[in-house]
């Protein structure tokens, strides 16, 4: 092959009759990519079906159809390019004198296919003076007849007279009047191709007429058989007239509709069998914001296929599914794929499509997401699939994340999943589930990288991280793990409370680093009778409070708390006692604030006056009072507005004497003293 095509001065269009056998046309012309070359068969341009060989070649290549066009059609190979530029060279770069034939080769050929445009054009004979070349203004020229003056200029003449039309006028004020041929331009049938309609005769070519000419195709009542797919360009519709506009497939070898473009419309209309019923991939065009509505697909291998295909520029986003009832799939009825190295198909929406397999033998699943991201919302939707060769009614694949799934009803037997997660899918959401399947109801296979909302069993809700501003609880669950293996055991933070048996020896909690665990509480409590060790330590760190912690005895236990600096521990049996020390003299107020008070009266007799035992700081309260020096100055408890515990005002005269009371609400009793 030559560096580049030198192109030609050959016409970019060829035509031949086809015969009936012959699957081979040769074109003379160079294409620089298959894509570039348009193909027509009988006037209807096809998409599929047919291979292209010699792309980069001067001398042309040729086109080789799966089947030989029928007899008598008109098979056309036209050069079509798209009018862009293919190169940009650098100011002061290097000058590849390769792109720049490239490029003079691209010019020369979108020169030549605006030349091959102009042929077919009228225009002025080269030996007299052009006219006016433009038309009659829109308004002027409606409902009339392109005619030539005297100078032969372009006018509008009228048709009364001669060739008018009956005329139209709808019901209702306003109205105007037009003619009946204006009328029944404003929708095309298939059958104004030549479409039959039935469910015997091959209407594949008047489709495909249809859509070369028109962009909105309507398909009136009857079963249309097609033998090879349809193709859906930018804009173009396919409209029924409800569930007896039927289109049908010969086999299940072919793709029965494809939309590789963006904002076209399937609605109304019932397709069966295919392949794929209908399929969504960005081949010609980015694949977004097409829409299908009230449309049954039944008996398809895939109902509804959406794949993020070969380009990232061309990605299928945004297309939207409502009312659709996919019956009887043979595969799967919803999937979404990626074949190449596109985009996942990412933020499509459907809504109240129901998949139903009736009794037949789906192999697959009902709806299946193995590729998708941002929001591939399934609303108010129904998977129904036969449950012995089923493997869920519902699945999300590794290659999927943030799906949401609300209000969705499963159903199935045999113990197929209602909804299955797969390793590797991220963030999906579930809301609502009603799940009939004997499965379960949510088999996750992600390790936890979903949520769930009334949806699930046996427990319904299911939240990851959440922040929550204001919380009221009825009953509060923690999660527990027991732990009986001696030696390090290093905690993962699934769980909130470990209760450990040091039965089989020393046992060692090894906390996270405070810095991996921010606002993370645990509690840890050791429960048997023997003398070996829960020690308590942190990876990386100092430990609770600074230090190793321990639980010696059965039932000791320890709340710990990670501000993200360090492990602090908020409440244990093991923690220190809280003791204060006065050395006073007269009157010393005891406020509650510390367990034992250590009280000098060296310089003078004290009087430790408790609060009165109905104070709400009272009320339960066990106190500790002990006198501390060698003095003969006496520490005397009282009550403050009584006489003190007991009923009297107690004398501790002696170093070392020491009283522990304690409050029921209405008096301060002994509960022990040491004199």
């Amino acid at each position: 092959m030559p560096e580049h095509i030198k192109m030609p001065d050959v016409a970019p269009l060829v035509r031949t009759l086809a015969d009936g056998t012959r699957t081979a046309f040769e074109f003379p012309f160079p294409i620089f990519a298959s894509e570039d070359l348009a193909v027509f068969i009988g006037g209807a341009r096809q998409y599929s079906g047919f291979s292209v060989t010699g792309a980069g070649e001067a001398s042309g290549g040729t086109v080789t159809f799966a089947s030989a066009p029928a007899s008598g059609l008109t098979v056309t190979l036209e050069r079509r390019m798209p009018l862009e530029r293919l190169t940009d060279f650098i100011e002061g770069g290097d000058f590849s004198a390769r792109a720049l034939n490239t490029e003079l080769d691209y010019l020369m050929g979108a020169v030549q296919q605006v030349g091959r445009d102009q042929t077919s054009m009228l225009r002025y004979d080269d030996n007299e003076t052009p006219g006016e070349t433009t038309l009659p203004a829109k308004s002027v020229r409606a409902n009339k007849a392109l005619g030539f003056d005297s100078d032969g200029n372009p006018v509008a003449v009228s048709l009364e007279g001669s060739m008018a039309q009956p005329g139209f006028t709808a019901t209702g004020t306003g109205a105007s009047t037009r003619t009946s041929t204006s009328k029944f331009a404003d929708m095309i049938s298939i059958r104004d191709f030549g479409a039959v309609g039935d469910g015997v005769t091959n209407d594949t070519l008047a489709f495909q007429k249809a859509l070369t000419a028109h962009n909105m195709i309507l398909v009136p009542e009857g079963t249309f058989l097609i033998t090879a797919t349809l193709t859906l360009g930018e804009r173009q519709s396919l409209t029924g007239l409800g569930q007896r506009s039927v289109i049908k497939c010969n086999s299940n070898s072919f793709v029965a509709i494809e939309l590789p473009n963006r904002q076209a419309t399937v609605r109304d209309l019932r397709i069966e069998g295919g392949l794929v019923g209908l399929k969504f991939f960005g081949r010609d065009n980015e694949c977004t914001q097409n829409n299908i509505s009230n449309v049954t697909i039944d008996q398809a291998q895939t109902g509804i296929l959406l794949d993020g295909y070969t380009d990232s520029n061309k990605p299928c986003y945004w297309n939207n599914f409502s009312r659709v009832l996919i019956d009887r799939p043979g595969v799967d009825g919803v999937r979404m794929i990626r074949s190449g190295a596109g985009d996942t198909p990412n933020a499509n929406r459907f809504d109240k499509v129901r998949v139903y397999s009736h009794g037949a033998g789906t192999t697959g699943h009902g709806f299946y997401v193995e590729y998708g991201a941002f929001n591939n919302a399934f609303t108010d939707c129904e998977a129904n699939v036969n449950g012995p060769t089923a493997q869920a009614c519902f699945r999300i694949g590794a290659g999927s994340n943030k799906t949401l799934l609300v209000n969705l009803l499963t159903e199935s037997t045999n113990g197929v999943p209602n909804v299955q997660l797969d390793s590797g899918s991220e963030e999906t959401i579930i809301m609502n589930l009603t799940s009939t399947s004997d499965g379960a109801a949510i088999y996750d296979l992600s390790g936890g990288n979903y949520d769930a909302v009334n949806a699930g069993f046996p427990f319904k809700n299911r939240l990851r991280k959440t922040s929550v501003t204001d919380l009221q609880t009825k009953l509060k669950r923690f999660d527990t793990e027991f732990i009986d293996t001696a030696g390090t055991h290093v905690l993962d933070l699934s769980h909130s409370v470990h209760i450990v048996d040091c039965s089989n020896g020393p046992i060692t909690i090894q906390l996270p680093n405070a810095g991996d665990a921010v606002g993370v509480e645990v509690t840890v409590k050791k429960k048997d009778f023997t003398s070996n060790i829960v020690t308590i330590t942190e990876t990386g760190g100092n430990g609770p409070d600074g230090h190793v912690f321990l639980l010696g005895g059965k039932d000791d236990h320890a709340v710990i708390l990670s501000n993200g600096a360090q492990w602090f521990v908020t409440s244990s049996n093991r923690m220190a006692g809280n003791t204060r020390f006065a050395d006073t003299t007269g009157t010393y107020p005891l406020d509650m604030a510390v367990d034992t008070y250590l009280i000098s009266s060296f310089s003078g007799p004290v009087t430790a006056q408790l609060p009165p035992a109905d104070a709400a700081k009272s009320v339960g309260r066990t106190v500790t009072i002990k006198k501390t020096d060698t003095s003969s100055n006496a520490v005397t408890v009282t009550v403050q507005g009584s006489t003190g515990p007991d009923g009297f005002a107690q004398p501790l005269p002696d170093q070392y004497d020491a009283l522990t009371v304690v409050s029921n609400g209405s008096q301060w009793y002994i509960v022990s003293r040491f004199s």
